[in-house]
């Protein structure tokens, strides 16, 4: 489950454990915050000699020190966006992704505690992953609109449309078009819809499942259609070319000279050949025959 996994994420399977603050097993995302929130935070000198440890001696177990210390910041901050409707264990997953990284990348001799560095790291993770799974449909791709996502779902106090002032400050205020602002509050108050059928017996309900699926993109139908073109395309050609001219030609003149069937006549053919219609007929007949056979043994 996902939630277990959060929950476990981050937690050393050394011996370590104990002495970190954790205790017991850990079975639900409560007891992890429960125990996150326990584990000792770091001086500025501790964080600062474990930071050196890591960059200059690769030392993954002070690497593990600073991200245990500061995993109650991730929760703290994953907190702040359940109103987005996902679970707070995913949240905090996502999160811990980030304060790993900024864990690889921090510098402890720029002056700035991990605490401040990784907020930014952290909130990025969380923000990929509200923006993937938030809707079907993607409602920001580009930076300027992730900005505005993020921003717009702080402004909004309800379910109600933001008022013409509310628009334009928001607007003012993030550098960006009131037109934009609209179209992005349209995206949000759109509402996903189920595709399958509701769970009752009701025949006047259908489900869009119903009449968003496409019978010619069935898989077999689509092989069939395939099929059914290079039969048309390269293995009709295959069998006039096993034809001798004259019965190519009455075949071409009688069946694929126009889209709408409307071809030569027996007697048109006949007079081009000096051969009475009936004759024409009898060629044209075994000419047919010969095509099917070769059609049958091109497929």
């Amino acid at each position: 489950m996902k939630a277990a996994t959060a929950s476990t994420a981050m937690i050393p399977s050394s011996n370590n454990i104990m002495s970190l603050g954790f205790s017991g097993a850990l079975g639900n995302i409560d007891a992890y915050i429960s125990a996150v929130n326990r584990l000792p935070m770091l001086t500025q000198e501790e964080e600062v000699s474990l930071a050196r440890r890591l960059r200059d001696e690769n030392d993954l177990g002070a690497a593990q020190k600073l991200i245990m210390s500061h995993l109650r910041l991730v929760v703290s901050i994953a907190r702040g966006y359940l109103g987005y409707g996902l679970p707070h264990a995913d949240l905090i997953q996502e999160g811990n992704i980030g304060l790993m990284k900024a864990v690889k990348r921090f510098d402890p001799d720029q002056g700035v505690r991990l605490v401040s560095y990784s907020i930014h790291w952290i909130k990025a993770e969380m923000h990929e992953y509200i923006l993937k799974n938030w809707r079907l449909v993607k409602v920001a791709t580009t930076k300027a609109q992730r900005k505005l996502f993020f921003n717009l779902r702080s402004h909004k106090t309800g379910l109600d449309s933001m008022t013409p002032d509310q628009v334009n400050e928001l607007a003012k205020t993030l550098n960006v078009k009131r037109e934009e602002v609209i179209e992005m509050e349209t995206r949000l108050s759109g509402r996903d819809i189920a595709l399958e059928a509701p769970t009752d017996d009701e025949d006047d309900k259908f489900a869009p499942i119903a009449y968003l699926s496409s019978e010619a993109q069935e898989p077999t139908r689509v092989l069939e259609s395939q099929d059914y073109d290079r039969l048309q395309t390269e293995g009709l050609s295959m069998a006039l070319e096993k034809l001798d001219p004259r019965s190519r030609r009455i075949v071409e003149a009688r069946w694929l000279a126009n889209d709408d069937g409307s071809g030569a006549t027996l007697h048109e053919l006949a007079d081009e050949f000096g051969v009475s219609a009936e004759r024409i007929r009898q060629i044209e007949a075994v000419a047919l025959k010969k095509m099917k056979g070769s059609l049958a043994a091109f497929a």
